[in-house]
């Protein structure tokens, strides 16, 4: 959800990067407004998805059977890059993201990832956004923090479905992804 003019969208489908909390929360406190609204640290999946009164019953189970025939897998974060207005930590393992967003994309075509706007997927996770200066000190501040602590390291286990319909964003559902095969 690293676009700020969709702060008040309705829905988005994520991977909660709970390990990620420590090290950026002080960061996103300051420079990422979507953490004011009660989003955790993540890497978007699809934002804006649908409306969440169109997500019925069986939007929710064929989701909970797209994650399912995902695997969970590991990934470490410890790259800052940048946009003109963004500061984002970049996942090591971006394949799996992609593939996540791809398979939503194909099972709810109606809506694209970046709402069609842009070609290439970039998984991240947003630490800054807004503006030139949060991006520029945000992307110094976190540089620091993974210098002195080193890499974030994660295990993603699940798909969440966050909504705002109150104005602040909280988990709506959870789709575990498979275990990792041995």
């Amino acid at each position: 959800m690293s676009n700020a003019r969709h702060l008040f969208a309705n829905t988005a489908l994520v991977v909660l990067v709970p390990e990620a909390e420590q090290a950026v929360s002080s960061v996103r406190a300051r420079f990422d407004p979507s953490a004011q609204l009660g989003v955790p640290a993540h890497v978007t999946l699809l934002f804006p998805f649908m409306p969440l009164g169109a997500i019925s019953a069986s939007v929710v189970e064929s989701l909970q059977a797209l994650f399912f025939g995902f695997a969970s897998f590991t990934t470490s974060f410890a790259t800052v890059g940048r946009w003109p207005q963004e500061a984002y930590l970049a996942p090591a393992s971006e394949a799996p993201f992609i593939a996540l967003t791809r398979g939503i994309a194909a099972m709810f075509p109606d809506y694209p990832p970046y709402e069609g706007r842009h070609s290439e997927i970039v998984p991240h996770l947003t630490v800054a956004q807004s503006s030139a200066g949060a991006a520029e000190r945000g992307a110094e501040e976190m540089s620091a923090v993974l210098a002195s602590s080193g890499p974030v390291l994660a295990l993603c286990t699940a798909a969440t479905l966050l909504e705002n319909s109150s104005g602040t964003w909280r988990v709506r559902h959870t789709f575990p992804l498979a275990s990792p095969v041995a």
